[in-house]
């Protein structure tokens, strides 16, 4: 079969840009991603991150539709605990209904903040204790098969948008196999448990009315580009950049050299950091091609969910571009 292709935005906002250009930046990858034979595009919540413009994700996932044709769009992920059902719902709802057959909505349990900022959410800490039945009370409205007596989702689209459950961790690969949805695993930055996520989601899946057979995603970091050695260029520079970041807890600052962050980075202490990205490619396009389709065979995904991560917007156009083009050639897509 072959392999789909998708794309995950994080809408980074670059050190001396502004957050209006970096949504700018989202419409010209989605549109790179329409072209290119990508299946769709996921925007992920974040909260009290200078660095991340997406946390209002349906919004951003509206402006996104209006300016696109084709792609599918949607949350990777909707954090859940986050918000009410019935809310989500309405969102996706109303998406739904101005774009038909185009939206999608991943769900996590994960807060996608830190703890002062989950204060200000009004976030209850035993939130994710509720997720199951939240995921079941937001099916329910989004399939007019509401589970609170008296109420409904409005508007619901003719449609049902389709659920998939995100997860690092073998939590989210049991709920998605339960539950027979799409499970989405989050290893462009959290790989440690990917294969075993994937055989118990597999092993345990029962089928649903969204899905009869398990269907994966798994998230890979892409950096491509004419020239080996620029792509190698362009990954260096964003994971310095983002290296700085973790450093001064997501904020846009730091006076660390690069000489100083590669020092970081290859001590014990910067390991754990540098291994989140284990599942990295930097190359030429059919080196990424041959990554990509050995990463999926590895650990038997149906779908690479890919992030274009180098600093100039141009540069990351470029490498979905050519991502999508040397898969295409090569009969993967």
């Amino acid at each position: 079969m072959p392999l789909v292709l998708s794309l995950l935005d994080l809408a980074p906002v670059q050190r001396g840009r502004s957050v209006r250009e970096s949504f700018a930046a989202s419409v010209e990858l989605a549109r790179a991603a329409e072209r290119s034979g990508f299946r769709r595009v996921w925007y992920a919540e974040h909260h009290n991150m200078p660095t991340i413009a997406s946390s209002a994700t349906s919004v951003l996932i509206g402006h996104i539709a209006d300016r696109t044709e084709s792609i599918r769009l949607g949350a990777g992920g909707v954090m859940l605990p986050n918000h009410s059902p019935l809310v989500i719902a309405e969102q996706f709802g109303t998406l739904a209904t101005l774009h038909p057959g185009r939206i999608d909505l991943g769900l996590g349990r994960a807060p996608g903040s830190d703890q002062n900022t989950q204060f200000a959410l009004r976030r209850d800490p035993t939130a994710a204790d509720t997720f199951p039945d939240d995921v079941l009370e937001l099916q329910g409205y989004l399939t007019g098969k509401s589970r609170v007596p008296g109420v409904q989702a409005v508007p619901r689209a003719d449609e049902v948008v389709p659920l998939y459950i995100l997860g690092s961790s073998l939590f989210g690969a049991q709920l998605a196999a339960q539950l027979g949805l799409p499970y989405a695993f989050a290893s462009h930055f959290a790989p440690d448990a990917l294969h075993q996520a994937v055989e118990l989601y597999r092993d345990t899946f029962k089928p649903s009315e969204q899905l009869a057979e398990p269907y994966v995603i798994a998230g890979v970091n892409v950096f491509a580009a004419e020239d080996r050695d620029v792509a190698a260029q362009q990954m260096k520079v964003a994971y310095r950049a983002r290296t700085r970041a973790f450093i001064t807890r997501g904020g846009v600052g730091g006076n660390f050299t690069d000489a100083e962050i590669d020092e970081f980075l290859a001590s014990p202490n910067g390991a754990q950091l540098a291994s989140m990205t284990r599942y990295s490619v930097a190359g030429t396009p059919e080196e990424v091609r041959d990554y990509l389709t050995a990463f999926a065979a590895g650990c038997h995904a149906d779908e690479v969910i890919t992030t274009h991560q180098a600093s100039e917007t141009a540069d990351r156009v470029r490498s979905i571009e050519l991502t999508g083009a040397a898969m295409a050639a090569a009969g993967r897509v």
